[in-house]
């Protein structure tokens, strides 16, 4: 049996996916997972997403869809988490490639379906950022997915819209998405977590880190992203619901302004014009400011009296827990040193890792 599950705004929904295989499925069939290649600047320093010209040792699932193996290499100084994620779990990961706009993405679904004649399609969010309007003051990144609910939209085949952990992204919170929220089709659990537990060592995507550390039982408030937005760890987080695709799309204004678009740059105007801004656009001034910034010196010295300013700050805030990506960038680290980092953190305070979140102690 053969299931596609395409990772709606990629980095963090492709392992989320891995994991929601394992928990329905098991391992006895893989999925095959559509994703972006598209990261942080932590990761990527290059913005935006990265398409097939942006890697050698691609290989072809079809003329439209070039498949991320282990083997795959981002071409300098691009850089791309889907080979590690190829290398590490044992599912096949295809490129979802933006730059040729929703016709180029319901290209690549047709082709897939055609190809792999799928018992099952899912289409999965993590947080239902993919739920939103398109003017909200607190969304940050809605183009990934409103790009592939539009292309999901006009392809002849059954697809399933499914959103975990409801709030988890930071950007629309759960109590604006339960009223559009279908059946629980899983809560998610510690057993569901060890698929992938390996990879959330490595991965910066907080959402399914917060989906994780939730499924493991964690509550609380964790302060996420360089903005430091706290979002609520609750007994809903390690959820997942089915959607109506169609009252998605209804949703959805930017979704439904760029299901004819042929090229990324159409889509960032449509996105500018909805939303009033392109993510694009901000990891473009970001990374133009990133490459002034001297890096931090990392040792422990240096390192932990600053970690504990910014502890005491966030526990004022009630902050019970953070990423290890936005102490990284609340302590003006690079984006290179966040593995060193981690490691630093753990072995210095290890009763603090709640595993993969870090744990702000309640007592200074």
């Amino acid at each position: 049996m053969t299931r596609l599950i395409v990772a709606a705004g990629g980095g963090g929904d492709a392992v989320a996916a891995a994991m929601l295989d394992a928990a329905h499925y098991g391992d006895e069939d893989q999925a095959v997972i559509l994703t972006y290649a598209w990261d942080r600047l932590l990761i990527d320093p290059v913005p935006g997403p990265r398409g097939a010209h942006d890697f050698t040792g691609l290989s072809q699932i079809t003329p439209a869809v070039p498949a991320v193996s282990a083997e795959a290499r981002p071409v300098a100084p691009a850089g791309s988490t889907v080979p590690q994620l190829a290398a590490e779990l044992p599912h096949t990961f295809a490129l979802l490639d933006p730059h040729q706009g929703a016709e180029g993405i319901t290209r690549q679904l047709e082709e897939l379906v055609d190809h792999l004649k799928p018992e099952s399609i899912d289409l999965l969010d993590v947080g239902g950022d993919i739920l939103a309007r398109g003017d909200e003051p607190t969304l940050k990144s809605p183009l990934g997915d409103a790009l592939t609910l539009a292309a999901a939209c006009q392809v002849n085949a059954s697809i399933r819209l499914l959103v975990a952990g409801p709030g988890l992204d930071g950007e629309l919170s759960a109590d604006d998405l339960r009223p559009v929220l279908g059946a629980v089709v899983h809560t998610l659990t510690a057993k569901d977590v060890e698929p992938i537990s390996t990879v959330l060592e490595w991965h910066p995507s907080e959402a399914t880190a917060m989906l994780a550390a939730t499924s493991r039982g964690v509550r609380g408030i964790c302060e996420v992203r360089d903005a430091g937005l706290p979002v609520p760890l609750t007994d809903e987080s390690p959820r997942v619901h089915e959607v109506d695709l169609d009252e998605a799309l209804s949703r959805n204004t930017l979704a439904r302004a760029i299901m004819t678009t042929a090229t990324l740059d159409e889509v960032e105007a449509y996105g500018r014009e909805v939303c009033g801004f392109s993510e694009i656009d901000y990891e473009r001034n970001k990374a133009a400011w990133l490459k002034d910034q001297p890096p931090m010196q990392l040792d422990a010295e240096a390192v932990l009296p600053r970690l504990d300013q910014f502890e005491t700050e966030a526990r004022n805030r009630g902050v019970t827990h953070t990423t290890f990506r936005r102490i990284t960038e609340a302590l003006n680290l690079n984006g290179s040193q966040r593995h060193a980092l981690r490691k630093l953190l753990i072995d210095s305070r290890p009763e603090q890792y709640d595993e993969p979140l870090w744990c702000i102690r309640a007592d200074a």
